[in-house]
């Protein structure tokens, strides 16, 4: 009996190394595929970081040209709103010009008028 025990205790090492080696095998196994999907995972990451990177720079340039667009915007405000202010009062001393201009017409010819009056009074004058 010995001998068949002994046969038993072989087959059920033998089983049992069978089944641990499959075993091994498989944890194996599962720990490539584990490692390729973290590895798969990780590069997908990496890029997403990339290219939000890459977003968050052209942001940030577009802001800056963005800001400096707006300020040129307000510059030329500036310089438009002082050009305004400048036309109005040309165009007030043009005007207050014409309103001085028309006042010494009037008296050119007013003046004109009584020379007039004063050269025929005066041959009149003469005649007499």
């Amino acid at each position: 009996m010995d001998e068949a025990l002994e046969k038993r205790i072989l087959i059920i090492l033998g089983v049992l190394t069978v089944i641990f080696f499959l075993g091994t095998l498989k944890s194996c196994s599962t720990a490539s595929r584990m490692k390729a999907a973290r590895d798969k995972e990780m590069v997908q990451r990496l890029d997403t970081e990339e290219k939000m990177n890459k977003f968050t720079q052209e942001k940030n340039v577009l802001e800056e040209k963005t800001k400096a667009a707006e300020k040129a915007l307000q510059e030329e405000q500036a310089a438009n709103q002082a050009t305004r202010k400048a036309l109005v009062q040309e165009q007030l001393v043009g005007q207050s010009l014409k309103e001085e201009l028309a006042k010494v017409t009037k008296l050119k010819e007013a003046l004109e008028e009584d020379l007039k009056e004063a050269l025929t009074n005066k041959k009149k004058a003469q005649k007499k």
